[in-house]
């Protein structure tokens, strides 16, 4: 039986084998809530004093009066400062029905400036930004030079139409001010001497020798030995499995090598036909793209990865710079981009367009431009055609093309592959491929996990017609990533220890197990949490431990058999999570996504202290956090390094 404890906690079965009363649990983390936004009306004409109002967005909201209601946390002490100086005056009033449920208050003008004003109130209030551009947004006006108004005509293109931008009441005579400046140029090509060189690319198979992860070592071309898709037909998701090669790998200062629970950073490329597409709709021609140049740089740290901020004058090709270095659709566009287009568009209507969305008038849509739908570079030169800018001025407003990071999902100290002469040293990862909406319709993947598809689907197409895969010589630039992260740090080869994963979050414990057996007295303490949505279509690795998996793995599916989620195993294990977080050498490990499984088997462990150790919430946090700085309690994110794919996203940034 689940009780419900008066500060709304969850309290944990009365067993280990007992149900949460609710049959199909909804995942925690995605509950609705109510959103609250602040409506303004004027308490009185001779009063600089304005009322703020919150209605809750939820469509269940009561309909009767509350007693009072609740504000969003990162309003409640800014409000409550600025009411304690006199500045505004804060009505709680009950929800009303008659209010649009969704309206942004950067929608109207007139509202933003009310609520902003001048002064201290408004320095206060950017400080609670919401996200939706109001603390820079300033109303359309027309030019008082123009003879009359003269509308907009949005292009009439389907990229353009998926942009879904919000162009308000704006016309080609608006007075738009604070545009962002023409970005610097930082990059140029110069034709090469006579004298020079020759110089010969390998675009199509590995990464130009400047793309260095950690100067002086470069990107190593491993060579694919194996892969399969580990997942089912009719998967949600697909995930593959790669034997790598890496025998040859250079050896490096110090003690480094692979480890249990390390990771391997990959330099993918753009796809092919994505490059060749950005050169079309730039009118690059085909007779230059592959011609070396001397490429000259007026500082920072690209093309490389992680090498000194300098200027820099290396031979390269166009092609190589745009394959290997630079991200065409990974990150929102930026308005240092929207702004350079503006620069080159011929057609009227879109150079407005641009100067708007760069512009302090422009501010909220440039907000919902940015966190809409999935923009990728191809799509915003389809939906401008007018705008052809030079490729230098282009590259210097991309963001650079970084590493992807997978987790390794085997031990690389006992794995390896015998053929004909000798053993070769081979590790192995899982690959899980991201998606998201294409423009165009159907789906788009992501840069990383696209190209190791494509990579497995050509090794898989030669195992069908007979073919030996390694006479395809198919590679994967990669490097040896970081064996210091969280994971692989607090790993050790004794002790009892948990393992909660969820989706392809569970192969770098795949390899603690591996470990785990070398040495027979610890075989019996170790405990699997896999969660999967259903175990006949993405269980992977299944029979892939090496020991009697039904005696130390759980598997928790939320859409067959149980309807549950891995927190709720959590939960179930009350008894053992306990003790593994009392226990001297006991450890419990969480890999899958931040949010959701993340947030959700947290606040799983969180209910565990509160009922096994009789205290409150906020001492169940701060026991918990204990626990974390003892290194019992390890966290990782998607696979082990997700959250670190999204910090590599800035150029000059990273990990150096």
């Amino acid at each position: 039986m689940v009780h419900l404890y008066p500060d709304g906690h969850t309290c944990c079965p009365k067993t280990t084998t007992s149900h949460p009363q609710d049959p199909i649990p909804a995942e925690p983390m995605d509950n609705p809530h109510g959103s609250f936004h602040p409506i303004i009306t004027q308490q009185r004409s001779d009063s600089s004093a304005s009322s703020i109002n919150y209605r809750s967005s939820s469509p269940d909201s009561p309909a009767t009066p509350a007693t009072e209601s609740e504000t969003e946390p990162q309003f409640d002490g800014l409000l409550e400062e600025l009411k304690d100086e006199g500045i505004v005056a804060i009505n709680r009033a009950p929800p009303k029905d008659h209010f649009p449920p969704s309206k942004p208050i950067s929608a109207d003008i007139g509202e933003v400036q009310k609520i902003l004003g001048e002064g201290e109130a408004k320095t206060k209030l950017e400080k609670a930004c919401c996200g939706e551009g109001c603390c820079k947004l300033q109303a359309l006006e027309l030019d008082p030079d123009s003879k009359g108004h003269l509308p907009v005509v949005v292009p009439d293109n389907d990229a353009f139409r998926s942009l879904r931008i919000r162009l308000g009441a704006l016309s080609l005579d608006s007075k738009l001010s604070k545009t962002l400046d023409l970005p610097p140029r930082t990059v140029s090509f110069l034709p090469l001497s006579d004298q020079a060189a020759p110089y010969e690319s390998q675009v199509r198979k590995h990464p130009p020798k400047f793309v260095t992860p950690h100067p002086p070592y470069e990107v190593f071309s491993a060579k694919v030995h194996h892969t399969r898709e580990l997942t089912k037909p009719g998967a949600e998701k697909r995930t593959y499995h790669f034997d790598l090669d890496v025998t040859e790998y250079p050896e490096e200062s110090g003690t480094v090598d692979f480890v249990v629970g390390g990771a391997i950073g990959v330099c993918a490329p753009n796809d092919e036909a994505i490059v060749d597409e950005v050169f079309e709709l730039l009118g690059v021609l085909r007779h230059v793209r592959d011609k070396p140049v001397m490429l000259k740089t007026t500082g920072g740290r690209w093309p490389t990865i992680w090498g000194d901020e300098m200027p820099r004058e290396l031979t390269t090709t166009r092609r190589e710079l745009l394959t290997w270095c630079s991200d065409l659709q990974s990150y929102p566009p930026t308005k240092p981009l929207l702004r350079l287009l503006a620069e080159y568009a011929d057609a009227p209507n879109e150079k407005k367009i641009l100067m708007y969305l760069s512009s302090a008038q422009g501010q909220a849509a440039f907000c919902d431009f940015r966190s809409g739908p999935h923009i990728t570079i191809p799509q915003i030169l389809h939906a401008f055609p007018s705008s052809q800018p030079p490729l230098p001025r282009l590259i210097s407003v991309l963001s650079a093309l970084m590493p992807r990071f997978y987790s390794l999902s085997q031990d690389p100290m006992v794995s390896c592959q015998r053929d004909s002469t000798q053993s070769r040293r081979v590790i192995e990862m899982a690959v899980t491929v991201h998606e998201t909406d294409n423009w165009r319709g159907g789906p788009r993947k992501g840069v990383g996990s696209g190209f190791l598809e494509r990579v497995a689907q050509k090794a898989m197409a030669a195992q069908v017609t007979g073919v030996d895969p390694l006479s395809l010589d198919l590679r994967v630039p990669m490097f040896r990533g970081l064996m210091a992260n969280p994971l692989a740090r607090q790993f050790c080869m004794d002790g009892p220890m948990m393992l909660i994963g969820s989706g392809v979050g569970i192969a770098p414990f795949r390899g603690f197990v591996h470990r785990r057996l070398m040495s027979e007295n610890v075989t019996n303490k170790v405990w699997v949490v896999q969660g999967i949505r259903d175990s006949l279509l993405d269980q992977i690795y299944s029979g892939d431990w090496g020991v009697h998996e039904d005696k130390i793995k759980t598997i928790v599916q939320s859409r067959g058999g149980t309807h549950e989620y891995v927190q709720d195993a959590v939960r179930h294990q009350a008894d053992l999570v306990w003790f593994l977080l009392n226990a001297l050498d006991g450890r419990i490990f969480v890999c899958g996504s931040a949010k959701g499984m993340g947030e959700g088997v947290e606040q799983a462990v969180v209910d565990v202290i509160i009922h096994k150790g009789n205290l409150n919430n906020e001492e169940a946090h701060a026991y918990l956090e204990g626990k974390k700085n003892e290194g019992q309690y390890i966290a990782g994110v998607r696979g082990g390094y997700g959250a670190m794919n999204d910090i590599q996203r800035a150029r000059g940034k990273g990990l150096a």
